[in-house]
């Protein structure tokens, strides 16, 4: 136990340290030049920090005897820790050596439990996307619903991780998600199954038999490999047909930073993707594309909402700074901070906040989000019984000396367009969802009605 406080007591002096030295080189800096000597000396920095040291070994000690319950020094040392980390923002954290386990699974693809991906605001969980097909999207969790009891237990007071993990559990078991949704007066009570979530992070189809549609769901390791086979797919299927393509990153909380350069690699030939830029001027880390767009130059509508996060807005301020693709939907999360995981003695990790990144024009959407270009609010499309009148249909209408032969026309009801909070209706038949996803898809649609149009822009020029 004693080597454990000298090894722990030596992290925090270097941190203290370390935080000290830069405050007191500022204070230099701005100091007059003729008065160096009220410049802390590193004997008064060191001073201090044993004073905070103290402070802190005291309070470990009452704790120690004190507290109602008989608690370990490692579970102590640990909430010390995760304090210490969840502190400074809602993504930087401690991970156990389960945790870190958890976190190495999820970013290959699978891993246990609702299929949900959430952060914490204002003490409560919020959702930032559910993942498609998993039990937590199939129970009707959406993107920006409030989490505010789990099994009627509150979540006030928990962690984030607290919260996620109560949330995991035995594959088969049941836990019930008290939602807060705005718009709805009272709460909702979910239930939702536990399940093995097996992602497959890219799916992909051809809409109307000429235009390629790329789903990705989240940025794991394979998520590059799976849009160049979507490319490949989408090619031999359309035959030389293909007009555009839909990139749909709609709640899609992000993922791995690397993945996230190559998908935006793949529809740029040239040019700067991100920069991330640490504490230091001088971290500056850029990436560039190589030469090579996988989509042949061919028009690209990007689809992103409330629930497109980190990794994916990566993507799609790239497209948009390099005017590759046309950005629809609504605005997008505001996550622009990157998180390097850095392993820590006992199998165990920190998730630490250690840069900032920006968009090729040199934006940061830290808490901003990015502004689609065409603004598409979700929306349902219904047909109403209406009954459309045309000239062929008033008495004594002249004839059309293109038509050999007069016919009664049928009047049919017009198709008209009903803008619904409501969100989308996916049809429960999955097979026939794909095949006809515009027609249950407002922004979709859209998006499809803009590359057709365009395609018809580049046939009359030609």
């Amino acid at each position: 136990m004693l080597n454990r406080s000298l090894l722990l007591s030596t992290a925090l002096i270097a941190l203290f340290s370390f935080s000290n030295i830069a405050v007191a080189e500022d204070q230099k800096a701005d100091a007059p030049a003729a008065a160096p000597e009220k410049a802390l000396t590193q004997e008064q920095m060191n001073e201090e920090t044993y004073k905070q040291l103290s402070l802190f070994g005291g309070v470990f000690e009452t704790v120690r005897e004190k507290y109602v319950d008989k608690i370990s020094d490692e579970k102590l040392i640990e909430y010390a820790i995760k304090g210490m980390l969840t502190n400074l923002d809602p993504h930087s954290d401690y991970m156990t050596a389960k945790d870190f386990d958890d976190m190495k699974i999820q970013t290959k693809g699978e891993f246990g439990g609702l299929g949900i991906e959430v952060t914490m605001q204002d003490g409560l969980v919020k959702v930032v996307s559910p993942i498609d097909d998993t039990p937590a999207f199939k129970a009707g969790i959406q993107a920006g619903d409030f989490i505010t009891h789990l099994d009627k237990k509150p979540i006030i007071g928990m962690t984030l991780a607290e919260a996620v993990d109560k949330m995991r559990g035995k594959v088969g078991t049941s836990i019930e998600l008290t939602v807060r949704r705005e718009g709805v007066s009272e709460p909702m009570f979910i239930n939702i199954k536990r399940e093995t979530i097996k992602i497959k992070s890219v799916r992909y189809h051809v809409e109307g038999g000429d235009v390629g549609y790329i789903r990705i769901t989240t940025f794991s390791q394979n998520t590059y490999d799976g849009v160049k086979e979507a490319f490949d797919k989408i090619k031999k299927d359309t035959n030389g047909k293909l007009v555009g393509y839909v990139l749909d990153l709609r709640n899609n909380p992000g993922g791995l930073l690397d993945q996230a350069i190559a998908v935006s690699d793949a529809f740029l030939d040239k040019g700067e993707i991100v920069s991330t830029r640490g504490r230091n001027d001088e971290a500056i880390k850029r990436d560039n594309a190589l030469p090579g767009d996988l989509a042949d130059g061919l028009p690209v509508v990007v689809l992103i909402n409330g629930g497109s996060a980190s990794a994916s807005e990566i993507v799609s301020g790239a497209l948009q700074d390099h005017h590759r693709a046309v950005l629809m939907g609504t605005k997008s999360f505001g996550k622009g901070s990157v998180q390097t995981v850095i392993p820590t003695p006992g199998d165990g990790a920190m998730r630490l906040t250690t840069a900032r990144y920006f968009t090729p024009s040199g934006r940061s959407i830290q808490a901003k989000g990015i502004e689609p270009d065409i603004l598409v609010e979700p929306a349902k499309i219904e047909k109403l019984d209406e009954m459309r009148i045309g000239e062929a249909d008033l008495k004594g209408a002249i004839s059309n000396p293109d038509t050999p032969k007069a016919s009664t026309p049928v009047p049919t009801p017009a198709v008209v367009e009903n803008v619904s909070k409501d969100g989308k209706d996916a049809p429960k038949d999955k097979d026939a969802a794909e095949k006809d996803q515009a027609k249950q898809d407002y922004q979709l649609a859209r998006a499809l009605d803009l590359l057709h149009g365009l395609s018809l822009i580049k046939a009359g020029k030609q």
